[in-house]
C-alpha cells in the first residue's frame, strides 16, 4: 500500500487540485437573504444596497450604529461580500470641489512625468494619482478634513477592521475607450505570484480576506457603459480563491457571471478585497470615469518592536557573504539569514517613485540582498543599493 504519511496536507498547503470549478460555482451561485440584511434597501443582484442619507438621518449614537455595523461585517465575511451604499457622500459640492483638486494634481503630474501609465492601463487610457489621501491633505487640508469627515467612511471601516485603522487611496479616472480589467482579487494576496502563495499555509490564505477593506467612493455618475467595477458575490469567502483566479476557466466564469451595479455621483461600494473583481471597459465617448479608491488597512499588521532591517542588513552582509563562500553555511542556510534579516514584503511602497516593473510589486528588501549575493556584490555596491532602496520608500 502507498504510504501517503509524508505528503502535504491539503487541508493546510492549498495547491492547485485545491481548485475545484464546480464547487466554486456552488459556493458563489448563493441567493442573498433578505433577512440577514435587515437594514438595507434593497437587494440588487445578489449585493445589499443601503439608503445612505436615511441612515444618517436614523443613527446617531455607537448603539444604533452597531446592529448595522454587525450586518456589514457579517456580509463581508460569509455573506456576498458587497456593500453599496447609496449617496454615503451626499454633500455633491464638497465632492465636485475634492475632484476639482484631484484633477488639478493629475495635471501638475502630468506635465511634472511627461504622462505615465502603470500596471493597471498604458499612458492616456487613464489618470491615477496614487496616494492620493496625503496628496490631498498636502494640497488643500481644509477640503481634506471635510472630505475624510464622513462618517460612513469610519463606521464602514471600523465594521470591518476596528478602530486604529489606516486609510491610503489613489484617485483613478478611466477615460473613454478605457479597458477592462482582468479578473482579481486584492492586496494582500491578491498581488502576489502563485509561487508565492503556495508558500502560505490556508489558515494565512483565510487571514488576508480580513486585514484590509476595499472601498471606492464614485466622483462621477458611474452608468454600465462606463464601466464600474465588475464584481461576483460570495467568492470572497472561497479558501482557495488566490490560486483559483490565477486559472483561466475561473476568469471565464467571473467574465460570464459578474455583476455591474451602476453607481451616482456620492455612492460609496465597500467590498472584501478577496472578490473577485474587474474594472470594466469604459465603452462611452464622453464620460469620464472618476472613482476614489480606498484600502482600508488592519491595525494589526505592524511587528511588536521597531527593527532597522537596513541597518542589521549592511552590518551582516559581507560576513553573510565569508560565511557562504567558506561553505560554513550552504545555500538555505544563507536564505534562512535573508528571511531573518531584510524586509520580505515590498508595501508598503510609493508608487510614483517605485512603480512595478514586469509584476505587481517592487522589489523588496530581501530581494535586493538575494540578487546582492547572487550577483556577488561588494558590500559597499549592497550598502549603496538597499539605502537607494530605503530612500524610495517616502510618500514624496
Amino acid at each position: 500500500m502507498l504510504d501517503r504519511r509524508n505528503e502535504p496536507d491539503p487541508a493546510v498547503w492549498l495547491s492547485d487540485s485545491s481548485c475545484s470549478l464546480e464547487e466554486f460555482r456552488a459556493h458563489v451561485e448563493q441567493r442573498t437573504d433578505p433577512s440577514d440584511c435587515r437594514h438595507a434597501a434593497d437587494i440588487v443582484s445578489n449585493i445589499p444596497v443601503y439608503d445612505g442619507v436615511q441612515i444618517a438621518k436614523d443613527l446617531k449614537d455607537d448603539a444604533d450604529w452597531l446592529p448595522l455595523m454587525a450586518e456589514w461585517n457579517r456580509i463581508w465575511a460569509k455573506g456576498p461580500g458587497i456593500v453599496l451604499v447609496r449617496r454615503g457622500l451626499a454633500d455633491i459640492g464638497l465632492l465636485d470641489a475634492v475632484t476639482d483638486k484631484l484633477n488639478e494634481i493629475i495635471r501638475e503630474e502630468a506635465i511634472e512625468n511627461g504622462g505615465k501609465g502603470d500596471h493597471f492601463a498604458a499612458a492616456g487610457a487613464n489618470s491615477r494619482v496614487w496616494n492620493s489621501h496625503e496628496k490631498l491633505c498636502m494640497k488643500s487640508p481644509e477640503l481634506f478634513a471635510r472630505y475624510n469627515a464622513n462618517e460612513f467612511t469610519r463606521r464602514l471601516s471600523e465594521a470591518w477592521l476596528g478602530s486604529g485603522y489606516q486609510i491610503t487611496a489613489q484617485a483613478n479616472v478611466v477615460r473613454p475607450g478605457g479597458k477592462a480589467q482582468i479578473a482579481h482579487r486584492d492586496y494582500h494576496m491578491g498581488f502576489q505570484s502563485e509561487k508565492s502563495l503556495l508558500g502560505y499555509p490556508a489558515t494565512q490564505h483565510a487571514l488576508s480576506t480580513h486585514l484590509t477593506l476595499q472601498g471606492a467612493v464614485a466622483h462621477t455618475d458611474m452608468p454600465v457603459e462606463s464601466g464600474p467595477t465588475k464584481l461576483l458575490p460570495y467568492s470572497q469567502s472561497y479558501l482557495p480563491g488566490y490560486l483559483a483566479i490565477l486559472r483561466p476557466e475561473f476568469r471565464a466564469y467571473f467574465e460570464e457571471n459578474f455583476v455591474q451595479p451602476p453607481l451616482q455621483k456620492g455612492d460609496m461600494v465597500f467590498f472584501n478585497p478577496a472578490t473577485f473583481h474587474a474594472a470594466g471597459e469604459n465603452r462611452t465617448t464622453d464620460i469620464h470615469r472618476f472613482a476614489n479608491l480606498m484600502q482600508v488597512g488592519s491595525p494589526y499588521g505592524r511587528s511588536i518592536e521597531i527593527v532597522d532591517r537596513v541597518r542589521i542588513a549592511k552590518a551582516v552582509y559581507a560576513p553573510l557573504r565569508r560565511l557562504a563562500a567558506s561553505g560554513v553555511l550552504d545555500a538555505r542556510e544563507v536564505d534562512n539569514v535573508v528571511a531573518a534579516t531584510a524586509e520580505g514584503y515590498p508595501f508598503p511602497v510609493n508608487l510614483d517613485i517605485d512603480a512595478p516593473i514586469g509584476g505587481l510589486a517592487p522589489p523588496s528588501q530581501q530581494d535586493v540582498m538575494r540578487q546582492a549575493l547572487g550577483e556577488g556584490w561588494s558590500a559597499e555596491k549592497f550598502a549603496d543599493e538597499i539605502d537607494a532602496h530605503a530612500s524610495r520608500k517616502r510618500s514624496h
